[in-house]
């Protein structure tokens, strides 16, 4: 079956109710594409017959693996929860003749609805530790582990934080407590392969509006990895085609089926499927735009409870384990590319956008059990074209006053130094020529959009000026959250403030010569 979707969002077919709409996974769907493994797994959840991993269930279980190998785990804690519980943190690392292991970054639960995140990074950490097949890995990588990052969420399985924030929303703008600890943690770890495991709602409304009795994703996992042009091309490549397509053939070999990661919108009242990631404020480009292969993992599993529940966590142990070889077999070639992506001196990409384009896409036909062919229209972010740019500054100048913007950007891991003295330099500065506020906060906050002039001038600036230069690691995110028209950047979350008219406190040194400070 092929055709163009055009289903309008609004669209209410005759006899559907709001069971429909809400269909869960019939044991049919189960049996036919998702039936459940067999393997023992002994993390918290299995001890119980319902229920997930509760907090301190795990730290009970972290903490007996701890005590059982001590020479290779680590346990920490990056900060506390806004209820008060503390955020723990595994490293491992074990002792070897590899002195420059590769560093890898793990991360589940972030959302508090998507339990097989943190009960797959559960059952990594085990037989990372305890199965020889897996803990040789340990012999070249040093890994990095947040369980569960979202703790309260987690608790009440509720995707937001404690205080309704959505912390894969704020990896810019890091207004939430529990952020800034992960965040501070990720770029104190310094990762060069970077995971951030999810769950997806394989019945969503929209798929819901499809066919007959409607549609269903057919997918165990899907992968999300940034299509911004800020991250070098490079890096996307050796992302796409060899750790994503090695994980895909990994996962076909254990009879599981993958897919690039994909969403549904409202364009003028149809339906429009998104297609990969550009956004800063989550986590999937934010690790890329620190310089490292970076994914987001969508597993199959919000709102469908402990169906294939050991299904959903091999997907996740599967996939680690998969990123974890590929670096180890690519390591000269990792390294390579990320050397040279902090090399590369580029235009400045401010705005993109994605490319529109059809595709056909697979679904579950919930009234036939059976696999249907879509032609859809589809908005791809791994083919985004540039829409405005700008030459790339030797360092961005920004005035003492700005102490909340260098704040943040040292959370993100950027380097930042300050004048000792005043000083008088050419720059390009950048003025107000168009401004508008958000009536309705976004996230707790009232988005700004601007539009801005860059004009050459000659400026006094004072003692303690930060100068932020661009020949850094994490010059990516300097971009993203500095350039005052960026989506996901300071000015648009009301870090910078701004005003129709105004010369913004940041300015643009072009100059090659490095300055003194």
């Amino acid at each position: 079956m092929k055709s163009i979707i055009k289903y309008a969002l609004i669209l209410v077919f005759p006899g559907m109710g709001l069971a429909q709409v809400f269909n869960p996974q019939s044991k049919k769907v189960t049996e036919t594409f998702f039936p459940e493994f067999s393997q023992e797994i002994t993390t918290p959840a299995f001890q119980k017959k319902k229920g997930f991993t509760k907090y301190k269930e795990m730290m009970s279980f972290l903490q007996n693996l701890g005590s059982k190998h001590k020479n290779i785990m680590k346990l920490s804690f990056v900060g506390e929860s806004q209820k008060g519980k503390k955020i723990p943190l595994v490293i491992l690392n074990k002792t070897s003749t590899v002195e420059d292991k590769i560093k890898i970054w793990i991360q589940g639960g972030i959302h508090g609805n998507e339990p097989a995140s943190t009960e797959g990074v559960l059952y990594l950490i085990q037989e990372l530790l305890e199965n020889p097949e897996y803990s040789q890995l340990l012999d070249k990588l040093e890994i990095g582990i947040i369980p569960m990052a979202n703790i309260d969420g987690y608790e009440m399985q509720e995707r937001t934080a404690a205080n309704g924030m959505d912390l894969n929303r704020d990896q810019t703008k890091l207004t939430v407590p529990e952020s800034i600890y992960l965040k501070q943690a990720f770029s104190d770890f310094n990762a060069e392969v970077a995971l951030d495991f999810h769950e997806f709602h394989p019945f969503r409304t929209d798929y819901l509006q499809m066919g007959k009795a409607g549609y269903t994703v057919p997918y165990d996992v899907m992968f999300l990895y940034s299509g911004n042009l800020n991250v070098p091309g490079s890096l996307r490549e050796l992302t796409e085609n060899t750790f994503v397509k090695n994980a895909e053939k990994f996962l076909a070999e254990h009879q599981l089926s993958a897919h690039d990661y994909f969403t549904t919108s409202k364009d003028n009242g149809y339906t429009v499927f998104n297609l990969g990631s550009i956004n800063a404020r989550a986590s999937a480009t934010s690790y890329a735009l620190s310089n490292c292969v970076s994914s987001l993992i969508e597993v199959r599993g919000i709102d469908i409870g402990r169906t294939s529940f050991k299904r959903r966590i091999a997907t996740t142990f599967f996939i680690a384990v998969s990123y974890m070889q590929s670096a180890v077999q690519e390591k000269e070639k990792l390294r390579s590319i990320l050397k040279e992506a902090q090399q590369e001196n580029k235009d400045v990409i401010i705005r993109s956008s994605r490319k529109p384009t059809q595709k056909e896409l697979d679904f579950i036909d919930l009234s036939t059990n059976k696999i249907v062919t879509e032609e859809v229209n589809i908005r791809n972010a791994l083919r985004s074209k540039p829409i405005l740019t700008r030459p790339m500054p030797t360092a961005y100048l920004i005035l003492p006053s700005e102490k909340k913007m260098i704040e943040k950007l040292k959370i993100l891991g950027v380097k930042v130094v300050q004048t000792q003295q005043p000083e008088k330099l050419e720059v390009e500065n950048y003025i107000v020529t168009r401004y508008k506020k958000a009536a309705v906060k976004f996230e707790g906050t009232f988005e700004q959009t601007l539009s801005t002039e860059n004009h050459s001038v000659t400026k006094d600036f004072p003692a303690g000026t930060y100068i932020v230069y661009t020949n850094q690691k994490n010059k990516g995110l300097v971009f993203e959250t500095v350039e005052p028209e960026a989506d996901n950047g300071f000015a648009a979350y009301g870090v910078l403030k701004a005003a129709l008219g105004d010369e913004l406190p940041v300015y643009r040194y072009m100059n090659s010569k490095l300055l003194s400070n």
